[in-house]
């Protein structure tokens, strides 16, 4: 059985690789790990995209407000140059 105290046995790494070569091939592995790190790099772009459109979006939230306050405030002044 394969606990955590033996993934640093270099005996199971070894066995474990066989095993890949024996299921995929030697031809294999290089497109599987290819295709691993270029799955590995979308997932990375995936999670900045996901930070971009939400700044993005803060960035639209953060406008609408400011354009609110200024009408708020100009309306605040008008009020108060209608009862002066």
């Amino acid at each position: 059985m394969i606990t955590l105290a033996n993934i640093e046995n270099p005996t199971i790494w070894i066995v474990g690789l066989v095993i890949v070569i024996i299921l995929f091939g030697g031809q294999k592995i290089p497109e599987l790990m290819r295709s691993l790190g270029k799955g590995k790099r979308e997932f990375e772009r995936g999670l900045r995209g996901d930070d971009e459109e939400l700044m993005a979006q803060q960035r639209r939230e953060d406008e609408i407000r400011k354009r609110v306050e200024d009408e708020m405030r100009k309306e605040d002044e008008q009020k108060r140059r209608g009862v002066q």
